[in-house]
């Protein structure tokens, strides 16, 4: 018998489903009979418990799953006869009339949109490039070397200054009254380092081991501590210790120390730039992907199902209750968190995936064996043992599903590079790697 579909609005569609109540009773009967020959009773042995006491105690929840099967099947084989493709799960609710001996339900669900993706040779879309330089190597040595620095107690005289480390006491008050987290004792920080508020630091410096000192502080509006931002606090410190720092001589030893196997500067710095044109590879990559997806989304029309924008968010909401646990938030799996915060990204995830997914299968930009063997191997090139990384990563299909996604990512981006008008852009070393990748 032919599947009747009808279509309610763009991509919402019902269609009718009808079980024979025999069927169900027959199967609920089995179930329970099967279940007699285990369940315990007080007063009974085992397997020796009259059928209506087992069906008194579990005939309810035996019929519940036993229509929720039912109707699964029977759901599933009307959506491949009418071969629809289903977006999400349907909600099954139970007519009010039904045929002599057969329990109707009318199945609502959503179907996958048709997406057309327009002319992408009109898309405009910037592709930026990034060169390794020789500050840029300058600017990782000194970073290596703030690294391994050491620090030596200063003389008594001596004031504190930039690039020093101090240990201080401190104490603010708000008004009069002392406010949470504005006190500490032996509390250290580096001068100039950017650890401190700016005129917390001004103040620290030129004071002398032993030296006191009360001045005011102005917090910034939109300081991180929101029971003081925008206001000013008082604050004492007493300054305990000031110890210069003394950063390593680039030398043999030095390269030595970093894992260089001939130990020299020149290696070094080869060696420097070699992992920072992965990173910034990795990071072009990220910036110009981004800049393609944004492009995809702005030339594709079509409908998103909500039932993957409400799955979606509540995959958002369970990752956010998550990064709350990992920062020892007390009942982070409780917290009450709004679907409505997560509704523009999770729907701009579902519209971009679809349109991915439609571009892949029109143009057969699949991942192949030998793109997801090279990635891997790039990947494995920044660990000390890459083989080991590789057979890590080709071990594990979850893993392997991961790389794989990247890797259609990265044929859909060349892709449409390829397709759309395309402004190029020299991004400087220091812009790029302050982007997030």
């Amino acid at each position: 018998m032919a599947v009747t579909v009808e279509t309610l609005e763009k991509l919402e569609r019902r269609i009718t489903l009808t079980l024979a109540a025999a069927d169900i009773n027959s199967e609920v009967e089995t179930r329970l009979k099967k279940l007699a020959r285990t369940v315990k009773a007080d007063g009974f042995r085992p397997g020796k418990v009259p059928m209506s006491v087992v069906a008194q105690r579990y005939a309810y929840s035996v019929q519940y799953d036993v229509m929720n099967d039912k109707l699964g099947e029977a759901f599933s084989s009307a959506a491949n006869e009418a071969k629809l493709r289903v977006a999400g799960a349907p909600k099954i609710a139970q007519k009010d009339e039904s045929p002599e001996g057969q329990m109707a339900f009318d199945a609502t669900f959503e179907i996958y949109p048709d997406v057309k993706i327009g002319d992408l040779s009109a898309a405009d879309v910037e592709r930026v490039a990034s060169d390794v330089t020789d500050v840029a190597i300058d600017k990782t040595v000194e970073i290596l070397r703030k690294q391994r620095r050491s620090f030596a107690q200063r003389a008594a005289n001596e004031v504190a200054a930039d690039d020093d480390r101090v240990t201080i006491d401190f104490e603010g008050k708000l008004d009069g009254e002392p406010f949470q987290g504005g006190k500490a004792d032996g509390f250290q920080f580096i001068i100039g380092e950017g650890q401190m508020l700016e005129a917390f630091e001004k103040a620290v410096r030129g004071m002398k081991a032993g030296d006191s000192k009360t001045f005011p502080l102005a917090f910034p509006e939109d300081y991180h501590g929101k029971d003081v931002a925008g206001k000013e606090a008082d604050f004492l410190v007493t300054l305990k210790k000031i110890e210069a720092q003394h950063l390593p001589e680039v030398n043999e030893a030095f390269a030595k120390s970093l894992g260089i196997p001939d130990a020299s500067i020149d290696a070094l710095r080869a060696d420097i730039k070699k992992n920072l044109e992965r990173e910034v590879k990795f990071r072009v990559l990220a910036r110009n992907k981004g800049a393609v997806m944004d492009a995809l989304v702005a030339n594709a029309e079509l409908d998103v199902p909500t039932a993957l924008v409400e799955g979606e968010s509540e995959r958002m909401i369970a990752a956010a209750r998550e990064d709350l646990k990992k920062r020892g938030v007390k009942d982070a799996d409780k917290a009450p968190i709004p679907a409505e915060i997560f509704k523009p990204q999770a729907e701009r995830r579902v519209r971009l995936g679809l349109v991915v997914a439609e571009l892949v299968r029109a143009n057969n930009l699949q991942a192949k064996p030998e793109q997801l063997q090279a990635h891997i191997e790039e990947l494995a090139q920044s660990y000390e043992k890459p083989a080991e990384v590789v057979r890590w990563y080709l071990s594990d299909r979850a893993r392997l599903a991961e790389v794989e996604a990247v890797v259609v990512e990265n044929n859909v981006t060349d892709f449409v590079l390829a397709q759309a008008k395309v402004s190029e852009k020299a991004l400087p070393f220091d812009e790029l790697m302050a982007t997030a990748s």
